[in-house]
């Protein structure tokens, strides 16, 4: 049985259980419990037992061992004091469910799922949105506040934990409590994650440890072929076909055994610099976290100084660095970026895209041009001491994957969220190395990082648009929803409340951005705008001389705007999880107010479309509230 319980944020509808009635025979012999009392107590013991939020009569009265009769008298008795609730679906029974965990607004309320590894969370408070987001996935974040979080073993395996101890204590705290099942498979994941290493051995060949023999039998030599797993050198050991290190990776990771790449390669030509400022604490931890690990990919929010923690780990390297960007832009500012807060000079830093091709000590190059087989074999013959992939979440497309060869003795990724809507993300950690970083909510309180405060606004049509909305099909609706000639009084509105604020407008469509450009007098940046006069408005923005910029996509990744504290999202609502957290990310700095509106039309899917994109910054820790626009 399917039951749809919209008004009830602790339902997980694909959830619920086929209900088995019971004979007359068998109602006889319930004779005999009808005289003990049934109270709101023992439903919220039953749903316990059954492992979910909701339970007909029919199976309450099988579980109690009581008459259907009797056990409909007193639900509808406790629903008459208010204790219990009901939802009649259409075609199938009346369910009933506790009234507390629809009603309770001003505390949380964590329900486990030990066997299903999924939790449900009303009001979940920033401290547990927090620690959840370390070891789970979020799913679902309803209207009435309720998230659904599932626990699958990529996120054990990526937790940032340093310990399994450290581990199930932020589960016991995340959860209120321990769940034996539960903590003996994250136990199993947590050790699956250490079972395979990959070493250099001392003849210069890679070796493919395993933990214990039965691994190696069992596990690899099970999954892996010939052309990759050469030849045994013990019960724990064999050679590995270093051509082939992207396809073992990957395989022992879909098997569910994720690689921990500990080789020795080369140490590249000697790099002598510093840093020229003071680190925070966190970065210290990472900069040591990386050095002691070899490889990995910092997770952060924007604004917690990913590219400066690059830098340092650059610095206590001491050898040659490749720098992968998405973009000739970014691979200007990391240029700025090296010369201005390090002691390189300008002769050691060079950028490799479509304008410029200049191979130094620190060389960085777009994705796009490195991935390209006349520039990539350049990049190959020399010995890199570090490569650092930026925005990491581009490695596992099929063009910029080839990158992903390119051999350093260490390997950093740089990520806010490394989310992919293809579900290859675990091919970042895979190719590049485990995840690193501190949880947001710890950034935010600290003051490093400005907590955003994001409101999905719901605004009404306007009459002439809602119109052509009606005969619209297919892409044509979406356009039209996201394009709704509304949304620029409102955009206007939050511009006109925020006047003292740097703001920028971000769109899906040129038109539309033009349009809306040219209502609020202020430039549009899109793919379009020539590279010296996009650079030129945006050094406007950072100097104060322009409160606002309407932008497209363009300005999704890495465009340093350190002192933007309010972003509008009027279209672009269809996009991906990732983008939602880049767009809020470019409020999210140390200094002033950091504020994120998302413009969504009403009765459109862009309402479920804004709830999706803002759902991966609510596990972070972010809170999202929802209203509707002034219009409305």
């Amino acid at each position: 049985m399917t039951v749809v319980l919209s008004h009830n944020p602790l339902v997980d509808p694909s959830r619920t259980a086929p209900v088995t009635g019971t004979d007359d025979c068998d109602r006889q012999d319930a004779d005999e419990s009808e005289s003990v009392p049934f109270d709101v107590d023992r439903l919220h013991e039953t749903l316990s037992a059954l492992g979910r939020p909701v339970t007909t009569a029919a199976e309450l009265a099988r579980r109690l061992d009581r008459s259907q009769a009797a056990t409909d008298d007193a639900l509808r008795e406790l629903a008459d004091r208010g204790a219990v609730e009901q939802f009649d679906a259409a075609e199938d029974p009346v369910v009933w469910y506790p009234a507390d965990w629809a009603s309770m607004v001003d505390r949380e309320r964590v329900v486990v799922f030990p066997a299903r590894r999924e939790v449900v969370v009303d009001r979940p408070e920033q401290y547990t949105r927090a620690r959840l987001s370390t070891f789970a996935r979020l799913l679902d974040v309803t209207a009435e506040g309720a998230s659904r979080y599932e626990i699958r073993p990529e996120d054990i395996w990526a937790t940032p934990h340093r310990t399994l101890d450290e581990l199930v204590t932020t589960v016991r705290r995340a959860l209120d409590g321990r769940y034996e099942e539960l903590e003996e498979w994250i136990e199993d994941q947590w050790n699956r994650a250490r079972a395979f290493t990959l070493r250099t051995h001392e003849d210069g060949y890679v070796v493919l440890e395993a933990e214990r023999a039965e691994l190696m039998g069992n596990v690899a030599r099970e999954h892996l072929d010939e052309s990759q797993l050469r030849a045994p050198i013990s019960d724990t050991e064999a050679w590995i076909a270093e051509e082939a290190l992207a396809e073992v990776k990957r395989t022992l990771y879909d098997a569910g055994y994720p690689i921990r790449d500990e080789r020795d390669l080369d140490e590249g030509d000697p790099l002598d610099f510093t840093i020229g400022l003071d680190l925070r604490g966190y970065q210290r931890d990472w900069v040591e976290r990386v050095l002691e690990s070899g490889s990995g990919v910092l997770v952060g929010p924007a604004g917690s100084g990913k590219t400066i923690t690059a830098l340092a780990v650059a610095a206590e390297i001491g050898g040659e660095t490749l720098v992968l960007v998405p973009g000739r832009e970014l691979a200007e500012q990391w240029r700025e970026a090296a010369l201005t807060n390090t002691s390189l000079v300008d002769e050691q830093v060079g950028v490799y895209h479509g304008g410029r091709k200049e191979l130094r000590s620190v060389t960085i190059a777009t994705y796009r041009i490195a991935s390209m087989d006349r520039h990539r074999l350049l990049f190959e013959d020399r010995r890199w001491g570090l490569i650092v992939y930026d925005e990491v979440h581009r490695v596992p497309a099929d063009v910029n994957r080839r990158t992903a060869s390119l051999q350093g003795r260490h390997r950093l990724g740089l990520s806010a969220s490394p989310v992919r809507e293809d579900g290859r993300e675990e091919e970042v950690f895979a190719l590049i190395g485990p995840p690193i970083g501190t949880d947001w909510e710890a950034l935010f309180e600290a003051g490093h990082v400005a907590e955003p405060t994001v409101e999905i606004r719901y605004v009404p049509w306007d009459d002439e648009a809602h119109e052509a909305y009606g005969d619209a099909v297919g892409r044509s609706r979406r356009q039209l929803a996201a394009t709704n000639p509304a949304k620029v009084e409102e955009i206007r509105r939050l511009l006109a409340r925020h006047r003292d604020a740097t703001a920028l407008v971000f769109v899906e469509y040129l038109d539309q951005g033009a349009h809306v450009a040219d209502e609020l007098g202020v430039p549009f940046v899109s793919g379009e705008t020539p590279h010296p006069e996009r650079e030129r408005r945006f050094d406007a923005l950072r100097r104060g001389e322009l409160d606002a910029l309407v932008v497209s996509r363009v300005a999704d990744e890495g465009i340093d705007i350190p002192d933007t504290e309010v972003a509008i999202v009027a279209s672009g609502l269809g996009g991906s999880r990732r983008q939602g957290t880049q767009r809020a990310g470019r409020t999210m700095r140390p200094e002033g107010r950091s504020l994120v509106y998302v413009l969504a039309t009403r009765g459109t899917d862009e309402e479920s479309f804004a709830r999706r994109q803002m759902r991966h910054l609510a596990g972070k820790g972010v809170r999202v509230r929802e209203t509707n626009a002034a219009g409305e």
